[in-house]
């Protein structure tokens, strides 16, 4: 266990496969005790006891669909009253194709879960995080926050959200003990397309990365102090300029005044 986590109970949503379960191994080979949230029993269960046995932590689970408002109360009740340490929200949806071949119900369930579920958990775990000042809180967000896509409305408008609303608490968060990183993964092979029955092939194979590399890259940003962590970004550069462009679009929208070429005499 480094410096920069905290002791306590790692909770890991969407912990059954891929970046989840991968998160699971990494902590647990660092002797956390760990809390596996999904809402598959089986595949629950045979991770908490490879866990168990491979490391020798405890590696308790709990079947929920976080979509559904009991199951996310009972977590919420967890993260804000046990000892807790860290909260990875990791459970999300895709939802990805175009909205005329979709329906307002799934992109509800999407919105449910990608925005509604992270907001809530974190603001739980916050709570607990406040009465020891420490804690970490990571969210996994997604490059598609920055790429408006035709395929992809709800999904990257829900990854705009969670940059968003992870950015804020950081500002809101950043002279107390707490710890929050936003995780910004590009493709990932895991069963994201696959169960959604689409192809990897979406993107080229040069541009994957594995959920153990984005893990294991995602933890060392933790222990570097990063606040966001780009795993397969080669130039942390692009990123300053990125938030300095953003920074100059924002002292551009206040200046109190209609742009000129929204005036009568330069539309004419």
């Amino acid at each position: 266990m480094s410096a920069n986590e905290p002791g306590g109970l790692a909770v890991i949503t969407g912990a059954s496969s891929g970046i989840g379960a991968k998160y699971a191994d990494r902590l647990a080979a660092r002797g956390r005790a760990l809390l596996l949230v999904a809402r598959r029993q089986d595949r629950l269960d045979q991770v908490a006891a490879d866990l168990s046995s491979r490391h020798g932590v405890r590696a308790e689970t709990l079947v929920a669909d976080l979509e559904e408002a009991s199951d996310l109360a009972r977590l919420e009740a967890r993260l804000a009253t046990d000892n807790v340490g860290m909260l990875i929200n990791n459970a999300g949806i895709g939802g990805l194709g175009p909205t005329a071949g979709s329906t307002a119900d799934k992109l509800d369930r999407l919105i449910r879960l990608n925005v509604t579920a992270l907001t809530r958990l974190s603001l739980a775990a916050l709570t607990g995080f406040r009465t020891r000042d420490a804690g970490v809180l990571v969210n996994i967000g997604s490059i598609l926050a920055h790429a408006p896509s035709a395929g992809a409305a709800a999904y990257s408008g829900s990854k705009a959200y969670v940059l968003n609303f992870t950015r804020s608490l950081q500002m809101e968060y950043a002279d107390s003990g707490i710890r929050i990183q936003l995780v910004m993964p590009g493709p990932i092979r895991t069963e994201f397309f696959t169960s959604q029955g689409m192809s990897d092939s979406v993107f080229p194979d040069s541009a994957y990365l594995t959920a153990e590399q984005l893990v294991d890259a995602a933890l060392a940003g933790l222990a570097a102090g990063e606040a966001v962590t780009n795993p397969s970004m080669a130039e942390p550069e692009t990123w300053a300029a990125l938030e300095s462009a953003q920074r100059q679009y924002l002292l551009a929208v206040i200046s109190g005044q209609v742009a000129k070429r929204y005036t009568p005499r330069h539309s004419a």
